[in-house]
């Protein structure tokens, strides 16, 4: 679909070692955001710095939410095994 913007789940880890997860169309400006602004998620401003450790694409909004949702009902301990399996995945997309 020409002209829909691609949606990606991400998860940060953040300076205490707990996680963040969100969705964006913009995986690198709302990396920055959380990093340096105003405009990152309350939760993250007294955390930083955060680092994106995990990152999906997906097809729609409604896919990135619900992808978002099944990994913030994760334990601690299954958000580490998906990011480090992400982390060493040959097949990772480098965002920044």
């Amino acid at each position: 679909m020409e002209g829909t913007p691609m949606w990606h789940v991400y998860i940060l880890k953040c300076a205490d070692r707990t996680f963040y997860t969100g969705i964006t169309t913009d995986v690198k400006r709302r990396v920055k955001e959380h990093n340096s602004s105003g405009s990152g998620a309350k939760y993250t401003r007294g955390r930083r710095p955060v680092k994106l450790v995990y990152c999906r694409r997906m097809k729609s909004h409604t896919s990135a939410a619900r992808e978002e949702y099944r990994i913030k009902k994760m334990t601690k301990k299954e958000k580490k095994i998906l990011t480090y399996a992400h982390i060493h995945s040959p097949k990772r997309k480098i965002y920044f």
